[in-house]
């Protein structure tokens, strides 16, 4: 379910990424053509961008889906950014959430998106609500699994973690509390994207300054490289690092010390 995609470059319309390339994140709106569930990403929208001078990002977020947004189409045209993540969330079930339930997510410098699913939500988290300080759960965006998610990575962050290690870390823990679940996680800062593949595809495309991570490709270059599945890929201006997940989650202790 979902599609997303973060970018490092240089400086350039929203659009040139989102919109313009024949199979952009727009068209995988409707017409995916790798995704492994689902079948339309109808039921939200988001983008995340940097703007010069400012380590803080801008989102522009919405429940409908972004083929409908005219507004949507003129922020990707005039908006220019060297960095951002993008969205488009699986049709799912009603929930009141709204636009609160579409990545990407948003903390202090960063941004994220989880494209899966946590089987039996909300009652496989149930193990693992204790790991979160409590003002965390009651900051949750939404009553999503997405954004209990990036709670779990945001806290890990704020404990000191490298991106690369919070998402593995957070994979590993919800993988065992909840078998089966579906976990690609995409994070960026604006200066660096991790992102991991559980269950679902991923694809980089690294070369003429910039970086491109995303659920699948977006053009026909053949500089497109699949990331294998259950692998933590972390990533720069400069280049693509992958290191294998082990398909063994390893069994540490549910309960995490909260500082």
């Amino acid at each position: 379910m979902c599609r997303h995609i973060a970018v490092l470059g240089p400086k350039a319309p929203l659009g040139r990424h989102l919109m313009d390339p024949p199979y952009a994140l727009v068209r995988q709106s409707w017409a995916p053509r790798r995704q492994c569930h689902g079948t339309v990403n109808a039921d939200g929208f988001g983008v995340g961008w940097y703007a010069p001078g400012d380590p803080l990002p801008a989102r522009y977020r919405r429940a409908g889906p972004v083929w409908a947004d005219e507004s949507f189409a003129d922020l990707c045209r005039v908006v220019r950014s060297r960095a951002l993540l993008a969205a488009v969330r699986d049709a799912t079930l009603a929930g009141p959430d709204a636009e609160a339930a579409a990545a990407p997510f948003a903390g202090g410098p960063w941004l994220f998106s989880h494209n899966g699913a946590l089987p039996g939500w909300p009652d496989c988290a149930a193990p693992l609500v204790s790991l979160l300080p409590p003002v965390a759960s009651l900051r949750l965006a939404a009553r999503c699994d997405s954004a209990f998610v990036w709670a779990l990575v945001e806290h890990r962050l704020l404990r000191g973690e490298r991106p690369g290690q919070a998402l593995a870390g957070a994979v590993a823990t919800l993988a065992r509390a909840a078998p089966g679940s579906r976990l690609n996680l995409l994070l960026t800062d604006g200066a660096s994207i991790a992102a991991t593949t559980w269950g679902d595809s991923l694809w980089y495309l690294a070369g003429d300054g910039r970086t491109v991570v995303a659920s699948e490709p977006y053009d026909d270059d053949p500089r497109w490289t699949e990331v294998p599945d259950r692998t933590l890929l972390t990533a720069d201006r400069t280049g693509v690092t992958l290191c294998p997940l082990s398909s063994r989650v390893p069994r540490v202790p549910l309960k995490e010390p909260v500082q």
